[in-house]
């Protein structure tokens, strides 16, 4: 073969052929509404360091980020709550933040704080007026999550215990629309994450048992609803998954920045409670 012609044929392999140190890295995870907004904001600003990886982010509930992650739908599986190791032995999980749920209301409701016993009987659904638990004379209107939600399991688990919640009410799947709803509908009451609730106009966030609904009082333990925020993948990360992770763990400014509590600042275990 001619000189001229294998020096293009080389050329044209060279120029046909990907790099791998350009390669294009996509990452995708899915899951909890409640991390949502600290795993988009990171995915965010990790692009924009890393031109190379594409990170798509969406919700579903902490149910759905745990069976996509264990189907191998997606790359990382948020949540709210733990994975069962019976159910799912292959997922691994990655602590990156914790949160605060917060019971929020509608400021027409008259209260500020209510206790466990009066939360219980909320949401089963055997008060229905506000002034029964020293509000106004309002019908009370339950915003539920569906049982696909973690942070449906975090406030059953907490606050409820084996006192059934009552299904009659509204659903909102997600933590933005739960916030618009209780916003616009009188004697509404639900339960939402810090990072939707802190400094949020036309909510309350009621105290439990007097104590409220603070990042140092979950620091401190005296608040009872909170949980670690999980990541899971299915098996050990890639170099690429694992060094996104960290990134999000270990930015502090942006946890904070969002409502989150960094997981080393706690002082308390969920045992604690």
């Amino acid at each position: 073969m001619p000189r001229s012609a294998l020096a293009a044929l080389i050329l044209g392999a060279s120029l046909l052929a990907p790099n791998a140190a350009f390669a294009d890295v996509s990452i995708s995870a899915a899951g909890s509404t409640a991390l949502l907004p600290l795993v988009k904001s990171a995915a965010d600003a990790y692009q924009a360091k890393h031109p190379d990886v594409k990170i798509s982010v969406t919700g579903g509930g902490s149910r759905v980020g745990i069976t996509q992650a264990a189907a191998k739908a997606v790359d990382l599986g948020d949540s709210d709550i733990l994975a069962s190791k019976a159910d799912f032995p292959t997922l691994v999980d990655h602590k990156v933040a914790v949160t605060g749920f917060a019971v929020v209301a509608n400021p027409d409701s008259g209260v500020k704080g209510l206790t466990k016993k009066q939360l219980q009987d909320v949401f089963s659904g055997k008060v229905t007026n506000w002034k029964d638990v020293g509000g106004k004379d309002q019908k009370i209107t339950v915003i539920n999550r569906p049982r696909s939600s973690g942070t449906r399991a975090v406030f059953t688990q907490v606050i409820m215990g084996d006192v059934p919640v009552n299904e009659t009410g509204l659903t909102e799947d997600a933590t933005g629309t739960v916030i618009s709803a209780v916003k616009t509908t009188p004697g509404a009451v639900s339960y939402a994450s810090f990072s939707g609730t802190h400094n949020q106009a036309g909510i309350l966030e009621l105290a439990i048992d007097g104590v409220a609904a603070t990042d140092e009082n979950v620091l401190s333990g005296k608040y009872p609803i909170w949980s670690y925020e999980h990541i899971f993948t299915n098996g050990p990360p890639s170099k690429d998954v694992a060094a996104f992770i960290d990134f999000i763990a270990g930015n502090k400014q942006l946890i904070n920045q969002l409502g989150y509590i960094v997981t080393s600042d706690m002082k308390v275990s969920e045992s604690d409670r």
